[in-house]
Protein backbone atom coordinates (compact mmCIF):
# COMPACT_ATOMS: atom_id res chain seq x y z
CA UNK A 1 0.00 0.00 0.00
CA UNK A 2 1.27 3.11 -0.88
CA UNK A 3 -0.42 6.38 1.19
CA UNK A 4 -0.62 9.44 -0.71
CA UNK A 5 -0.62 12.20 2.04
CA UNK A 6 -1.89 15.85 0.65
CA UNK A 7 -3.34 13.97 -2.34
CA UNK A 8 -5.47 17.40 -3.78
CA UNK A 9 -2.09 19.08 -4.71
CA UNK A 10 -1.16 18.61 -8.72
CA UNK A 11 1.84 16.61 -7.84
CA UNK A 12 -0.90 14.84 -6.03
CA UNK A 13 -3.13 13.62 -8.86
CA UNK A 14 -0.60 13.48 -11.45
CA UNK A 15 1.34 10.65 -8.92
CA UNK A 16 -1.94 9.07 -8.79
CA UNK A 17 -2.51 8.71 -12.23
CA UNK A 18 1.04 7.01 -12.61
CA UNK A 19 0.53 4.52 -9.69
CA UNK A 20 -3.13 3.57 -11.16
CA UNK A 21 -1.49 3.22 -14.62
CA UNK A 22 1.03 0.69 -12.61
CA UNK A 23 -1.65 -0.71 -10.28
CA UNK A 24 -0.18 -0.14 -7.56
CA UNK A 25 -2.89 -0.05 -4.15
CA UNK A 26 -3.22 3.56 -2.90
CA UNK A 27 -4.79 5.50 -0.05
CA UNK A 28 -4.99 9.61 -1.30
CA UNK A 29 -5.77 11.63 1.73
CA UNK A 30 -6.57 15.41 1.93
CA UNK A 31 -7.88 17.75 4.49
CA UNK A 32 -9.75 18.95 1.46
CA UNK A 33 -12.38 16.92 -0.85
CA UNK A 34 -12.84 19.26 -3.83
CA UNK A 35 -11.17 16.78 -6.03
CA UNK A 36 -12.34 13.47 -3.98
CA UNK A 37 -14.33 13.14 -7.37
CA UNK A 38 -11.89 12.70 -9.18
CA UNK A 39 -10.01 10.34 -7.10
CA UNK A 40 -12.99 8.22 -7.37
CA UNK A 41 -13.20 7.97 -11.18
CA UNK A 42 -9.75 6.71 -10.74
CA UNK A 43 -10.75 3.79 -8.37
CA UNK A 44 -8.39 5.17 -5.69
CA UNK A 45 -9.20 5.04 -2.09
CA UNK A 46 -9.84 8.40 -0.42
CA UNK A 47 -9.77 9.47 3.46
CA UNK A 48 -10.21 12.89 4.81
CA UNK A 49 -7.26 13.56 7.27
CA UNK A 50 -5.92 16.28 9.05
CA UNK A 51 -2.57 15.77 9.70
CA UNK A 52 -2.34 17.72 13.14
CA UNK A 53 -5.46 15.54 14.16
CA UNK A 54 -3.61 12.21 15.58
CA UNK A 55 -6.61 10.78 15.61
CA UNK A 56 -7.43 11.03 11.89
CA UNK A 57 -4.48 8.52 11.31
CA UNK A 58 -6.47 5.90 12.52
CA UNK A 59 -8.28 6.22 9.03
CA UNK A 60 -4.83 5.00 7.67
CA UNK A 61 -3.50 0.97 6.67
CA UNK A 62 -1.47 -0.15 9.79
CA UNK A 63 0.27 -3.04 7.90
CA UNK A 64 1.83 -3.63 4.29
CA UNK A 65 2.71 -0.12 3.88
CA UNK A 66 5.35 0.22 0.98
CA UNK A 67 5.63 3.91 1.35
CA UNK A 68 4.20 7.38 2.75
CA UNK A 69 4.15 10.41 0.47
CA UNK A 70 3.96 13.83 2.58
CA UNK A 71 2.88 16.63 0.53
CA UNK A 72 0.43 17.94 2.85
CA UNK A 73 1.20 21.34 4.22
CA UNK A 74 0.66 25.29 4.48
CA UNK A 75 2.07 27.15 1.86
CA UNK A 76 2.31 30.93 1.73
CA UNK A 77 0.73 31.14 -2.09
CA UNK A 78 -2.30 29.83 -0.30
CA UNK A 79 -2.80 32.22 2.20
CA UNK A 80 -5.51 35.00 0.93
CA UNK A 81 -4.01 36.95 4.18
CA UNK A 82 -1.20 37.13 5.78
CA UNK A 83 -0.37 38.34 9.36
CA UNK A 84 2.54 37.36 11.48
CA UNK A 85 -0.20 36.02 13.83
CA UNK A 86 -0.49 33.26 11.35
CA UNK A 87 3.45 31.71 11.76
CA UNK A 88 2.28 29.60 14.18
CA UNK A 89 0.00 27.59 12.11
CA UNK A 90 3.20 26.62 9.82
CA UNK A 91 4.28 24.75 13.27
CA UNK A 92 1.26 23.37 13.57
CA UNK A 93 0.81 22.15 10.09
CA UNK A 94 4.40 21.56 8.50
CA UNK A 95 5.84 20.47 11.82
CA UNK A 96 3.34 19.06 14.17
CA UNK A 97 2.10 17.46 10.99
CA UNK A 98 5.31 15.91 9.81
CA UNK A 99 5.76 14.79 13.50
CA UNK A 100 2.18 12.94 13.08
CA UNK A 101 2.95 11.07 9.82
CA UNK A 102 6.15 10.12 11.17
CA UNK A 103 4.91 8.82 13.89
CA UNK A 104 2.26 6.96 11.94
CA UNK A 105 4.93 5.80 9.76
CA UNK A 106 7.47 4.16 13.08
CA UNK A 107 4.13 2.53 14.96
CA UNK A 108 3.12 0.86 11.64
CA UNK A 109 6.50 -0.28 10.40
CA UNK A 110 5.98 1.98 7.09
CA UNK A 111 9.23 1.38 4.64
CA UNK A 112 9.99 4.57 3.95
CA UNK A 113 8.70 8.12 3.78
CA UNK A 114 9.82 10.44 0.77
CA UNK A 115 8.66 14.17 1.43
CA UNK A 116 8.28 17.24 -0.89
CA UNK A 117 10.39 20.43 -0.18
CA UNK A 118 11.20 23.64 -1.03
CA UNK A 119 13.79 25.31 -2.91
CA UNK A 120 13.46 28.45 -0.80
CA UNK A 121 16.19 26.60 1.65
CA UNK A 122 18.75 27.77 -1.07
CA UNK A 123 17.21 31.09 -1.71
CA UNK A 124 20.54 33.13 -0.78
CA UNK A 125 22.04 31.04 -4.45
CA UNK A 126 19.63 31.68 -6.83
CA UNK A 127 21.22 33.66 -9.16
CA UNK A 128 24.79 32.36 -8.26
CA UNK A 129 25.41 31.42 -11.76
CA UNK A 130 26.05 28.01 -11.53
CA UNK A 131 24.07 24.66 -10.30
CA UNK A 132 23.17 24.47 -6.97
CA UNK A 133 23.94 21.07 -5.56
CA UNK A 134 22.45 19.41 -2.30
CA UNK A 135 25.63 19.76 -0.50
CA UNK A 136 25.36 23.55 -0.68
CA UNK A 137 25.21 24.82 2.73
CA UNK A 138 21.15 26.20 3.68
CA UNK A 139 20.72 30.13 2.29
CA UNK A 140 17.36 30.77 3.36
CA UNK A 141 16.33 34.97 3.38
CA UNK A 142 14.82 36.34 6.15
CA UNK A 143 13.07 39.56 4.88
CA UNK A 144 9.57 38.17 2.78
CA UNK A 145 6.65 35.94 4.02
CA UNK A 146 8.24 32.53 2.75
CA UNK A 147 10.54 32.71 5.77
CA UNK A 148 8.78 30.78 8.19
CA UNK A 149 7.75 28.65 6.21
CA UNK A 150 10.88 27.04 4.76
CA UNK A 151 12.10 27.20 8.38
CA UNK A 152 9.21 24.64 8.76
CA UNK A 153 10.16 22.97 5.79
CA UNK A 154 14.11 22.75 6.99
CA UNK A 155 12.47 21.47 10.34
CA UNK A 156 10.66 19.11 8.65
CA UNK A 157 13.70 17.78 6.79
CA UNK A 158 15.54 17.64 9.94
CA UNK A 159 13.08 15.53 11.77
CA UNK A 160 12.60 12.99 8.86
CA UNK A 161 16.71 12.36 9.24
CA UNK A 162 16.14 12.02 13.13
CA UNK A 163 13.68 9.17 12.29
CA UNK A 164 16.06 7.52 9.75
CA UNK A 165 18.96 7.41 11.94
CA UNK A 166 16.91 6.88 15.26
CA UNK A 167 14.31 4.15 14.12
CA UNK A 168 16.09 3.54 10.76
CA UNK A 169 12.68 4.90 9.06
CA UNK A 170 14.11 5.35 5.31
CA UNK A 171 14.09 9.11 4.69
CA UNK A 172 13.64 10.64 1.16
CA UNK A 173 13.71 14.80 0.81
CA UNK A 174 13.12 16.43 -2.72
CA UNK A 175 14.07 19.63 -2.96
CA UNK A 176 11.17 21.02 -5.72
CA UNK A 177 11.28 24.19 -7.60
CA UNK A 178 8.19 25.74 -9.03
CA UNK A 179 6.14 23.01 -10.31
CA UNK A 180 4.96 23.37 -13.72
CA UNK A 181 1.17 21.95 -14.63
CA UNK A 182 -1.95 23.29 -16.12
CA UNK A 183 -4.27 24.17 -13.52
CA UNK A 184 -7.63 26.67 -13.13
CA UNK A 185 -5.81 28.35 -10.83
CA UNK A 186 -3.32 31.53 -12.33
CA UNK A 187 -1.59 32.26 -9.88
CA UNK A 188 -0.49 32.33 -6.05
CA UNK A 189 -0.93 34.78 -2.76
CA UNK A 190 2.20 37.06 -1.96
CA UNK A 191 1.92 38.54 1.43
CA UNK A 192 -1.84 38.14 1.33
CA UNK A 193 -2.29 39.78 -2.35
CA UNK A 194 -3.09 37.61 -5.21
CA UNK A 195 -0.20 37.31 -8.52
CA UNK A 196 -0.89 36.49 -11.58
CA UNK A 197 2.07 34.22 -12.78
CA UNK A 198 4.40 35.90 -15.59
CA UNK A 199 4.28 32.24 -16.98
CA UNK A 200 0.19 31.71 -17.44
CA UNK A 201 0.07 35.71 -18.34
CA UNK A 202 2.37 34.77 -21.70
CA UNK A 203 0.32 32.09 -22.42
CA UNK A 204 -2.95 34.08 -22.38
CA UNK A 205 -1.40 36.20 -24.62
CA UNK A 206 -0.11 34.17 -27.02
CA UNK A 207 -3.15 32.58 -27.36
CA UNK A 208 -4.74 35.69 -28.06
CA UNK A 209 -1.89 36.89 -30.23
CA UNK A 210 -1.20 39.93 -28.09
CA UNK A 211 2.15 41.08 -27.32
CA UNK A 212 4.52 39.56 -24.91
CA UNK A 213 6.74 41.94 -22.79
CA UNK A 214 10.22 40.41 -21.45
CA UNK A 215 11.49 42.67 -18.70
CA UNK A 216 15.28 43.02 -17.34
CA UNK A 217 17.73 40.79 -18.84
CA UNK A 218 16.02 38.13 -21.48
CA UNK A 219 19.06 35.75 -21.57
CA UNK A 220 18.61 35.47 -17.65
CA UNK A 221 17.09 31.97 -16.74
CA UNK A 222 15.53 28.95 -14.19
CA UNK A 223 14.99 25.17 -13.73
CA UNK A 224 11.88 24.64 -15.44
CA UNK A 225 10.80 21.10 -14.16
CA UNK A 226 6.93 19.41 -14.98
CA UNK A 227 5.09 17.87 -12.69
CA UNK A 228 5.15 14.98 -14.38
CA UNK A 229 8.54 14.26 -14.13
CA UNK A 230 8.20 15.22 -10.36
CA UNK A 231 5.66 12.25 -10.10
CA UNK A 232 8.08 10.08 -12.07
CA UNK A 233 10.32 11.06 -9.38
CA UNK A 234 8.55 9.45 -7.09
CA UNK A 235 8.01 6.37 -8.52
CA UNK A 236 11.44 5.89 -8.39
CA UNK A 237 11.84 6.65 -4.78
CA UNK A 238 9.22 4.17 -4.23
CA UNK A 239 11.06 1.47 -5.63
CA UNK A 240 14.71 2.22 -4.08
CA UNK A 241 15.75 0.43 -1.22
CA UNK A 242 19.18 2.34 -0.59
CA UNK A 243 17.90 5.95 -1.52
CA UNK A 244 18.62 8.39 1.69
CA UNK A 245 18.25 12.06 2.31
CA UNK A 246 17.88 15.49 -0.04
CA UNK A 247 17.53 15.42 -4.01
CA UNK A 248 17.41 17.92 -6.33
CA UNK A 249 14.45 17.58 -8.78
CA UNK A 250 14.63 19.88 -11.33
CA UNK A 251 15.89 19.88 -15.23
CA UNK A 252 19.30 20.62 -14.81
CA UNK A 253 18.23 22.86 -17.66
CA UNK A 254 18.26 26.90 -17.48
CA UNK A 255 15.44 27.79 -19.97
CA UNK A 256 16.20 31.35 -21.15
CA UNK A 257 13.56 33.89 -20.42
CA UNK A 258 13.53 34.25 -24.09
CA UNK A 259 13.52 31.08 -24.92
CA UNK A 260 10.47 30.67 -22.34
CA UNK A 261 8.70 33.14 -24.53
CA UNK A 262 9.43 31.96 -27.80
CA UNK A 263 8.12 28.39 -27.04
CA UNK A 264 4.67 29.65 -25.54
CA UNK A 265 4.53 31.55 -28.53
CA UNK A 266 5.52 28.26 -31.19
CA UNK A 267 3.07 26.31 -29.10
CA UNK A 268 0.19 28.73 -28.01
CA UNK A 269 -0.46 31.37 -30.74
CA UNK A 270 -3.03 30.95 -33.68
CA UNK A 271 -1.08 30.01 -36.71
CA UNK A 272 -0.59 33.04 -38.91
CA UNK A 273 -0.97 35.76 -35.81
CA UNK A 274 2.11 35.04 -33.44
CA UNK A 275 2.62 37.23 -30.73
CA UNK A 276 4.98 40.08 -31.27
CA UNK A 277 7.83 40.12 -28.28
CA UNK A 278 8.47 43.63 -26.48
CA UNK A 279 11.86 44.00 -24.45
CA UNK A 280 11.37 45.63 -21.39
CA UNK A 281 15.37 45.99 -20.18
CA UNK A 282 13.91 48.77 -17.92
CA UNK A 283 12.42 46.33 -16.03
CA UNK A 284 13.11 44.54 -12.79
CA UNK A 285 14.76 41.07 -13.87
CA UNK A 286 13.20 37.32 -13.39
CA UNK A 287 14.74 34.98 -10.63
CA UNK A 288 17.38 32.97 -11.63
CA UNK A 289 18.28 29.35 -10.65
CA UNK A 290 19.57 26.51 -11.63
CA UNK A 291 20.01 22.51 -9.92
CA UNK A 292 22.33 20.02 -10.25
CA UNK A 293 20.30 16.66 -10.62
CA UNK A 294 23.30 14.60 -11.20
CA UNK A 295 23.01 12.87 -7.83
CA UNK A 296 18.75 12.10 -8.82
CA UNK A 297 20.10 10.76 -12.03
CA UNK A 298 22.88 8.46 -9.98
CA UNK A 299 21.21 7.44 -7.57
CA UNK A 300 17.47 7.00 -8.05
CA UNK A 301 17.76 6.79 -11.87
CA UNK A 302 15.47 10.09 -12.10
CA UNK A 303 15.72 11.47 -16.03
CA UNK A 304 14.11 14.69 -17.55
CA UNK A 305 10.94 12.92 -19.62
CA UNK A 306 9.65 16.31 -20.36
CA UNK A 307 12.01 19.01 -22.07
CA UNK A 308 10.42 22.31 -22.14
CA UNK A 309 8.91 22.11 -25.79
CA UNK A 310 7.65 18.59 -25.14
CA UNK A 311 6.39 20.05 -21.79
CA UNK A 312 4.33 22.98 -23.47
CA UNK A 313 2.99 20.65 -26.02
CA UNK A 314 1.22 18.17 -23.16
CA UNK A 315 0.57 21.33 -21.15
CA UNK A 316 -1.48 22.70 -24.21
CA UNK A 317 -3.12 18.46 -23.93
CA UNK A 318 -4.14 19.29 -20.80
CA UNK A 319 -6.18 22.58 -20.71
CA UNK A 320 -8.15 20.63 -23.75
CA UNK A 321 -9.37 17.71 -21.73
CA UNK A 322 -12.50 18.26 -19.53
CA UNK A 323 -11.23 15.80 -16.71
CA UNK A 324 -10.68 18.15 -13.75
CA UNK A 325 -7.89 17.33 -10.81
CA UNK A 326 -9.09 20.41 -8.95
Amino acid sequence: MIVVIGASSSIGTYLADELVTQKRETLATSLHTHNKEFYAKKGVAYARVDITNEADFEKLPKENIEAVILLAGLLPANLREWDPKDYKLYADINIKGTVNVLEYCRKNNAKKIIFASSHSDVAGLWGCGRPITEEDPRTITYDNDHTVYIIAKIASMDLIEHYYQQYGLQGISFRLPAIYCYSPRTGMYVNGKFVKAGFNIFIEKAIKGEPIEIWGNPQKGKDIVYVRDVADAFIKAIDNDTAHGLYNIATGISTSLEDEVKGIIEVFSPAGRQSEILYRPDKPDTLSYLYDISKARRELGYEVRYPYKKMLEDYKLEMGRQESRF
